[in-house]
């Protein structure tokens, strides 16, 4: 059965893998489409490409989770790794957010506010993590 878990979370690897090159290739599509149409120079042009290179970078931290998944690597380092997934993910959020998107002023105000917070908190976490993390009674994966 451990084999077989093991097959899947590589199976799984691979997509994100695939994901990854697939996302790499249509962003310097956008990119190359956008200089050629002269609309490089429009900010929420850039943003959508920080956006999805923002979300490149949260598949290549999903990808290292299930890596370290699969190396059965130190619990530290995956919560590690989720953190930092987190944090990208917020900050993405954070960058592509509009208020046009809400019905309200307050709906969109309730979501920075709950945005912020996350990210408060997953910063927070990450601080704990790396404060604790040099603790010689703990165990961890080396150096950080």
């Amino acid at each position: 059965m451990g084999r077989f878990v093991q097959g899947i979370e590589l199976a799984a690897a691979t997509v994100f893998a695939v994901l990854f090159a697939i996302g790499v290739v249509d962003l310097t599509l956008q990119i190359l489409q956008s200089v050629r149409s002269g609309s490089i120079t429009d900010p929420l042009v850039v943003i959508g490409f920080i956006d999805t290179g923002l979300l490149l970078l949260i598949i290549v931290e999903v990808y290292q989770t299930v890596l370290a998944y699969v190396e059965e690597n130190d619990t530290r380092r995956i919560v590690r790794l989720v953190i930092y997934t987190g944090v990208i993910a917020m900050v993405r959020k954070a960058i592509i957010f509009r208020t046009s998107e809400y019905t309200t002023l307050g709906d969109a105000l309730l979501a920075a506010g709950s945005y912020a917070i996350i990210i408060f908190a997953l910063v927070a976490l990450l601080f704990v993590e790396r404060s604790y993390g040099s603790d010689s009674s703990l165990p961890s994966d080396g150096p950080s």
